[in-house]
């Protein structure tokens, strides 16, 4: 083993001689940062959460000087363990998610933290988009994607990281801190690094002067190729600096932190046409593809048969595909893109001659609807999360990724099936960008069972052998990370392989930066330090850790993410089975603050999940299990005489609005101290007057039943306004449709308050008393119920599924207040006087309705502008969540309330009259709901 590739020498110091600003070693925070995509699991000993660039390089210095190795860590949903650390973890995503949009949208100046849904949507009104397009576009940052240069299932190596960068903000080992956009870049990294500056310009020249390097390098980065560094940059470049920048694409983290990146962005295509090509064998369909590439698809995306079978089994599957007779069959799923309509049926019409020549099992069509389209990719998407989501409990999905010649794929494929058969691999999928040579596999696999682990070696040995054997990377995605640096050496062979290492020592000397990363002479390294999911629960056993649900999580900047609260599930199962008590007892404590009290429960997490798991429900059944028995009774008594409750806080609140806000809040503080945060809602100041009484309503020609919400009765009308059930109502006075109000609204409520605590008598209580009633009201499911409230909306649809899908009351419909005026009462209305803006706060609830198009429909009717935040996410005031809890509203509102608060608006809206509040303190504007202003539009 080298010098510069051995493990980092042991020292005496520990991070504690680090320092505490922004460090944490609790073991809560250890053990949550841990866990990321990948298939690796280590500890480290703290996790550093610095906020800007000069507190890095600070950290680096003295991290250097105590010769303690450092990680970085953004996103997480790196799948090769680059992410891993059992030393020093630094967190560089929380305080780096500056977005700066540059040349009208031709450049974007991006930190490591944002992800790129968030750069593109900032792009999106210039028409532009990133080059680099990965599937994990909803949760992956740009720490990453320039870490692991990128790419994607159009972007090709054309328009990949490396490709599209443009100038970057680098912090080295040292600590020295180099723009690369500034005039004077050259001298400083000459003047600040004097041994890489010559160094890298005597590997340039070494490598130059080798045709074989040569030609090894532009062989494989012909290719994609994420495996070792990228040495392309020296012969793409002269410049010391333009060298270095475009090393540090594709490194790892072992060379060192780009804390800014520019990127120079590509044309945003709207136009769209997709379809489905099935082919009788993967050979028939390989064969097609140099036309298919030739022909302009900006997408070809593959399909082996065991891929096909398993999509067949979805019931949403295309009747094409679940009519095939699948034997040896293989998919291209295949898109054309552009400008304008014109362009792209351009496109569809110039490659129309070729799709008809092809011999395809199935007839072949284009669509550019929407539906159509989204069903298409749900079934390519869909392939990880029913491979995943069905996999055996206690096993983890490795998807992985490897790329030849394009002429070499069919074989590859053949060959890599029959070793999935060699090695007792079931259902392991095979898919991929075709047009890149470029494909993925899932494997199963059970790492705490040696024979196991022996397979999975065997197979890895095998498959390294097959990709190198037909000329292709071990990696062409995903970053060689842990899981294949032992094979790097065998890919470039020793000369260039050495280069990496001479480079790595240059830049790097003590190896602190990742070590064991893209550069380990260790043979049996990647099978070291792998993780092992233990059997906890079942809305933790399905959780493949990837990290999709985290940009969503309102309490991600607070406390934990819904992965974390999963895996900090797993970590207390693990400490308890190894009967690490101490541990255990530790974890759970700190978890009841930072896992349950402050999780929002919003269900956001759900839309983003691609294995559907909603950890709100786990939470909620937590909550229910640790349920005070007296609280649950209380809360029962209070289900059984809900409208004086309801009646009762809003005469509380009135009393309240009436005092001196010194009183009410000092009363609160007193019983917050005594009978816990948890169980006595803190009063706020922007909290309103108590609201009116629900009564009941006949109307003998009434088309639909409607539910207000009982926070009506509890929190007043916003802004002198008269508040959304009177709204509702005038709008459909407007309209001449007729809406009945069930006898005993008073007495009725969604059940969120008892859900989301947990209390199960009183939710079950409701439950029955609502649905009886709304069953009654509705004549047997004929009328649709409204509601006008998001939250309540689906509550009360909840509430129907909870009890049993309600075999008793079959016909109930839920519809929220803004899809039912959307369709049934806009289109008879006239605006009289449209508001000039509109600062419109869409919720977690109207989004998982489905409502938000039905929200953004209503607020365009009612103003010229219609402005969401970038940034927005749910405001966690979640019921009453906000006032016990402040500190997570103030957190989850924080980016979305700045951006707000950038201009003035003439409106502020939303759906739900406790967002509403938790909007009006975050901004200090006030918010009303959205049919509030369209009833005055409309007078």
């Amino acid at each position: 083993m080298s010098l510069h590739t051995k493990a980092p020498a042991p020292s005496a110091a520990s991070v504690a001689d680090l320092g505490t600003e922004n460090i944490s070693t609790r073991d809560i925070d250890r053990r949550k940062m841990a866990h990321d995509a990948s298939h690796y699991l280590m500890i480290p000993e703290a996790v550093a959460t610095p906020r800007t660039a000069e507190e890095v390089a600070a950290l680096l210095r003295r991290s250097r000087e105590l010769r303690i190795p450092a990680t970085f860590r953004s996103g997480g949903t790196s799948l090769s363990g680059q992410s891993q650390s059992d030393s020093l973890l630094i967190n560089t995503r929380q305080h780096f998610r500056g977005i700066e949009v540059l040349d009208g949208g031709a450049r974007v100046r991006v930190q490591p933290g944002a992800t790129v849904r968030a750069v593109n949507s900032r792009l999106a009104a210039h028409g532009r988009k990133l080059g680099p397009d990965p599937a994990s576009e909803i949760a992956c940052t740009i720490g990453g994607v320039v870490a692991n240069n990128s790419s994607g299932m159009a972007c090709g190596t054309e328009f990949n990281t490396y490709r599209t960068i443009d100038s970057m903000v680098l912090v080295l080992a040292s600590g020295s801190l180099i723009d690369t956009a500034a005039p004077d870049a050259e001298t400083k990294l000459r003047t600040l690094e004097p041994e890489l500056f010559e160094g890298l310009l005597r590997l340039r020249g070494g490598i130059v002067a080798n045709p074989r390097s040569v030609a090894t390098i532009e062989r494989l980065f012909s290719m994609k190729n994420t495996m070792g560094y990228g040495l392309n940059a020296f012969l793409d470049y002269e410049s010391p600096v333009d060298i270095l920048s475009h090393l540090m694409v594709g490194s790892e983290g072992t060379l060192g932190f780009v804390a800014e990146a520019t990127f120079r962005t590509v044309p945003a295509l709207p136009k769209v046409a997709t379809g489905l090509m099935f082919f009788d064998s993967l050979d028939r369909a390989a064969t097609a593809l140099p036309e298919l590439v030739a022909s302009g698809l900006a997408t070809i995306e593959l399909m082996d048969s065991t891929s096909l079978r398993v999509a067949a089994a979805d019931p949403t599957a295309p009747p094409e595909l679940r009519g095939l007779d699948i034997v040896s069959h293989a998919a291209l799923l295949v898109e054309h893109q552009g400008r304008t309509a014109e362009e792209l049926a351009e496109k569809r019409e110039g490659s129309r001659a070729l799709f008809e020549s092809l011999a395809l099992a199935v007839p072949f069509a284009m669509t550019d609807k929407a539906k159509d389209r989204a069903a298409m990719w749900h079934l390519r998407k869909g392939l990880y999360t029913t491979v995943a989501g069905a996999r055996p409990s206690g096993t983890n999905a490795l998807l992985e990724d490897i790329v030849v010649p394009v002429p070499a794929l069919a074989p590859t494929c053949a060959e890599l099936a029959r070793l999935f058969t060699e090695h007792r691999y079931q259902d392991s999928v095979i898919f991929g960008h075709a047009k890149d040579g470029n494909i993925h596999f899932m494997l199963n696999e059970r790492f705490d069972d040696p024979v196991e682990l022996a397979r999975y070696q065997a197979f890895t040995e095998d498959m390294v052998d097959l990709v190198l054997g037909n000329g292709g990377s071990l990696k062409a995605e995903h970053g060689t990370g842990r899981i294949m640096a032992p094979f790097v050496r065998r890919q470039y062979g020793d000369e260039l392989y050495e280069v990496m290492c001479q480079l790595k020592a240059l830049v790097d000397p003590a190896n602190l930066l990742n070590p064991g990363v893209i550069i380990n002479d260790d043979p049996a390294s990647y099978i070291a330090d792998l993780k092992v999911a233990p059997t906890v629960e079942e809305e933790v056993d399905r959780c493949v850790e990837c990290g999709y649900c985290e940009p969503v999580c309102p309490s991600k900047d607070l406390t934990t993410t819904p992965r974390q609260r999963i895996v900090l599930r797993r970590e207390i199962a693990a400490a308890e089975a190894r009967g690490d008590a101490a541990l255990a007892k530790e974890l759970r404590k700190d978890y009841e603050y930072d896992g349950v009290q402050t999780c929002a429960a919003d269900g956001m997490c759900v839309t983003a999940c691609p294995v559907l798991i909603n950890t709100g429900d786990l939470v909620r059944r937590l909550r229910k299990e640790n349920a005070n028995a007296a609280a649950d009774t209380g809360w029962k008594t209070a289900a059984e005489h809900w409208s004086t409750v309801t009646v009762a806080g809003g005469k509380a609140l009135s009393l309240a609005n009436a005092m001196p806000a010194l009183l009410p809040k000092a009363a609160t503080a007193v019983a917050r101290a005594v009978a816990g945060a948890e169980n006595v809602p803190a009063y706020e100041t922007v909290l309103p007057a108590g609201g009116s009484k629900r009564m009941p309503r006949e109307d003998p020609h009434a088309l639909a039943v409607y539910f207000p919400a009982c926070i009506g009765t509890m929190f007043g009308p916003a802004g002198g306004g008269e508040g959304v059930s009177a709204a509702f109502l005038e709008l459909c006075g407007r309209a001449n449709i007729g809406v009945r109000i069930p006898a005993g609204i008073g007495d009725l409520c969604c059940g969120t308050p008892w859900k989301s605590k947990g209390f199960a008598k009183g939710y079950a209580a409701m439950t029955e008393r609502v649905l009886a009633n709304l069953w009654n009201a509705t004549g047997g499911g004929a009328l649709p119920v409204i509601c006008d409230a998001a939250s309540c909306t689906e509550g009360l649809d909840t509430m129907k599924r909870l009890a049993g899908e309600s075999p008793d009351y079959p016909g109930l419909q839920f519809i929220d207040s803004v899809d039912f005026v959307r369709d049934e009462v806009l289109p008879k209305l006239t605006v009289t006087r449209k508001l000039p803006s509109m600062a419109l706060h869409p919720t977690c609830s109207s989004t998982q309705l489905g409502a938000n198009d039905a929200l953004q429909a209503i607020a365009r009717a009612t103003a010229e502008e219609v402005f969401v935040p970038p940034s927005w996410g749910c405001c966690a005031f979640a019921g009453d969540r906000g006032l016990l809890h402040p500190e997570l509203t103030a957190s989850a509102t924080d980016t979305q309330a700045a951006e707000v608060n950038e201009r003035e608006f003439a409106a502020y809206a939303s759906v739900n009259r406790t967002c509403e509040i938790g909007m009006s303190k975050a901004t200090g504007h006030t918010y009303r709901h959205v049919l509030e202003y369209l009833a005055e539009a409309t007078r």
